[in-house]
């Protein structure tokens, strides 16, 4: 049986690609507030994808124990195996992109493999990833005006209780708004934020801003991105090249092997 701290050896020894995540990456992190977390992708040994070892999908580190939300300057972490990653990021799923788009100054560690995966995002990424980027959106709209699945998005109550609502989800929803904009139009994107973006969505996150006002520039950036998929104004295919990545990834596969 593979224990959790077999896994972490595994995905480590075996690790493609590990870049820095979260607020940080976005540009928004808040000295003496903000965690640090990394996102990363291994690829498993043959003996857990095509023998009988059992599949390792992930693997999550965190300085907090399961269930207590990270404090300002812990380190946490999940690292994908190559399949999983794949089947989630061309579905769209925002949360993947970054190691795509992180910059140099952030990728912390990168084979010939990792950097062929990068080069692989204008075959992953698609318009799919605008549509569940504004998905996201809505699920933080939600949570703010108390609509949401508590279960799915934390409360973060000292934060209602000092600035009258959640100003880290308002910040969220702000920046998936923004960043689906830039998806939707430019086709790419940009890791820190783009200014003035990142400077409205950090005054955001400080409290500079009323949930009122949030919620138009949320709305208006929501539209936006809307406009551009539906009058087909974006340069992104409308979904991924499945073809081309799974032929990747079989070979990326294959040549881990026969390196190990």
């Amino acid at each position: 049986m593979t224990t959790d701290t077999d896994r972490g050896a595994i995905a480590r020894a075996n690790t493609i690609l590990r870049t820095l995540d979260g607020s940080g990456v976005h540009g928004l992190a808040i000295p003496g507030v903000s965690d640090r977390d990394e996102i990363g992708v291994f690829i498993e040994p043959a003996e857990h994808v095509i023998g009988l070892a059992g599949a390792i999908e992930q693997y999550v580190w965190r300085d907090q124990p399961e269930g207590h939300r990270s404090q300002a300057d812990d380190s946490e972490g999940t690292i994908y195996s190559l399949r999983k990653f794949l089947t989630l990021v061309v579905a769209g799923n925002p949360n993947l992109l970054v190691p795509l788009y992180a910059p140099e100054s952030s990728v912390y560690a990168s084979t010939e493999l990792g950097g062929e995966l990068r080069a692989l995002a204008p075959a992953v990424v698609s318009q799919q990833a605008v549509r569940r980027f504004l998905g996201f959106l809505d699920s933080q709209v939600d949570q703010l005006k108390g609509e949401g699945r508590k279960h799915r998005i934390p409360v973060r109550t000292e934060l209602i209780e000092k600035w009258g609502f959640d100003v880290k989800a308002a910040s969220h929803a702000y920046r998936l708004g923004a960043e689906a904009v830039e998806l939707a139009e430019d086709g790419t994107l940009t890791l820190p934020m783009r200014s003035p973006d990142r400077e409205r969505a950090l005054a955001i996150k400080t409290g500079g801003v009323s949930l009122e006002d949030v919620f138009a520039e949320v709305a208006d950036l929501r539209a936006r991105a809307a406009a551009a998929l539906d009058a087909s104004r974006t340069p992104l295919r409308p979904s991924a090249d499945v073809e081309r990545v799974s032929a990747w990834a079989v070979a990326a596969h294959r040549r881990h092997w026969d390196a190990a």
